[in-house]
């Protein structure tokens, strides 16, 4: 067996290489030392480099080593399946959501807007507490006229809705009969003034023969009570003439006043006795609305107080009324009492039946300073509204007067005739706040 090569190694190196097997094929010269090119000293060489000596000097090639390609493709391999498991990852995520980012704005630099409907400039108005009736409209004035005499039906001048005037003819009943019973009732009245002018001269040439001492007392006693007879029969015969008179009077039928024709209850040949409804005639010039209120309110209605009246059927118009009457005792079952109101019609648009709402003004307050009821606020300090002054909201405490109608509360103190104001109860609104104000 051939001597082993002896490798020097430094002194502080204790580490000990295992033999390989591939140096038994080797010669090995140990009394060569071994030095490369560069002169390096073998106890500085590695392993690698004594190998690769000895093989040149023996004249064998260089051994090719494969574990640097494994070791990369291995390497590879596995970039190869990391890479794969990220790209699936990637196609099975959800997708990433990326946020907006988020700009906070200091409170003062946001400019609230506040348009025309929700802000208005105080002035002096009118005032009024008002209480809602409702009712119907009738004629203020309206006749209906009955048969005063009976018997036939002889015309009917009118129909419903025919417009007349006073004294205008409206109904004539055959007068005939009347007018034999007038004729019979003069003619025995003429007859008796007649008789009564007789016993008139007989009885003052009786009272002459007497003062003669030619007639008797008797006489003079007879002959004045023929007289005082026939007297009280002429008087009573006048009063048949008169009646006779009234009856066929009574026959026609005229108007009492300027007025419309309403109904009409009788046509010609038609028997009617006396009291029998024939024609009714209203005077629409004024109307009359008949209203119910609250009993409640029976402590504040006056006669006198004005109303606006508003009527179904015509809307957009108004009405000017006035409270004429006030019924003391309230409709049993309703909690209503009855209210009368008093309206000028002169274009004659207002009709009988049509349904109206009035508005009864009970209190009235001039030249003063309101806002919406709404718009109040109130807080540990009191009753305020929010004022705009320089493009800011600035707290101002208030007295208020009562609420009025349209929902309005009068301010009777903290505001002025021109102050800019918060009308609608905008919650985010608050003292401090910049607005700006938009016409719309």
């Amino acid at each position: 067996m051939p001597p082993r090569l002896a490798i020097h190694r430094p002194p502080q190196d204790t580490a000990t290489d295992h033999p390989d097997p591939k140096d038994d094929a080797m010669p090995k010269d140990a009394s060569a030392p071994i030095a490369t090119a560069s002169g390096k000293p073998d106890w500085a060489m590695s392993r690698r480099e004594i190998e690769r000596v000895l093989r040149e000097r023996a004249g064998l090639p260089p051994v090719r080593r494969k574990w640097p390609w494994v070791i990369l493709a291995l390497v590879l391999i596995a970039a190869a399946g990391g890479f794969g498991y990220w790209r699936m990852q990637q196609m099975t995520a959800a997708p990433e959501v990326v946020a907006e980012p988020v700009v906070e704005v200091a409170p003062e630099d946001v400019v609230m807007e506040v348009n025309s409907a929700e802000y208005a400039v105080l002035a002096p108005l009118t005032l009024e507490r008002v209480i809602r009736v409702t009712g119907t409209i009738q004629p203020a004035r309206q006749a209906q006229l009955s048969s005063q005499a009976g018997g036939r039906v002889e015309e009917v001048a009118v129909q419903p809705g025919d417009r007349v005037s006073e004294g205008d003819l409206l109904v004539q009943v055959d007068v005939q009969n009347l007018t034999i019973q007038l004729d019979l009732a003069r003619s025995n009245a003429e007859a008796t003034q007649v008789q009564l002018g007789l016993a008139e001269t007989q009885l003052e040439r009786s009272e002459a023969l007497l003062d003669r001492g030619v007639a008797t007392t008797s006489t003079i006693d007879e002959a004045r009570s023929n007289v005082q007879a026939l007297r009280a029969n002429l008087s009573a015969q006048q009063d048949q003439v008169r009646s006779a008179e009234l009856q066929l009077a009574n026959a026609t039928l005229r108007a009492p006043f300027d007025g419309i024709v309403s109904t009409r209850s009788a046509d010609p040949g038609q028997y009617v006795q006396v009291g029998a409804p024939l024609v009714t005639v209203v005077d629409l010039t004024t109307v009359e609305m008949q209203a119910n209120a609250p009993a409640a309110a029976g402590a504040v209605l006056r006669p006198g107080q004005p109303v606006t009246v508003t009527v179904d059927g015509l809307e957009g118009r108004t009405f000017d009324g006035e409270v004429t009457r006030i019924n003391p005792v309230a409709a049993e079952g309703t909690r209503t009492i009855p209210v009368y109101i008093r309206i000028e019609n002169e274009d004659g648009v207002l009709l009988g039946g049509m349904f109206a709402t009035g508005q009864v003004v009970t209190a009235q307050a001039d030249a003063a300073l309101a806002i919406p009821t709404e718009a109040l606020r109130e807080d540990a300090d009191g009753v305020h509204v929010l004022r705009i002054a320089d493009g800011r909201l600035e707290r101002a405490a208030v007295e208020t007067g009562g609420t009025w109608a349209g929902g309005l509360t009068r301010i009777d103190g903290g505001l002025s005739a021109g102050d800019t104001v918060i009308t609608a109860p905008l919650a985010e609104l608050d003292p401090g706040d910049a607005v700006t104000l938009v016409e719309e």
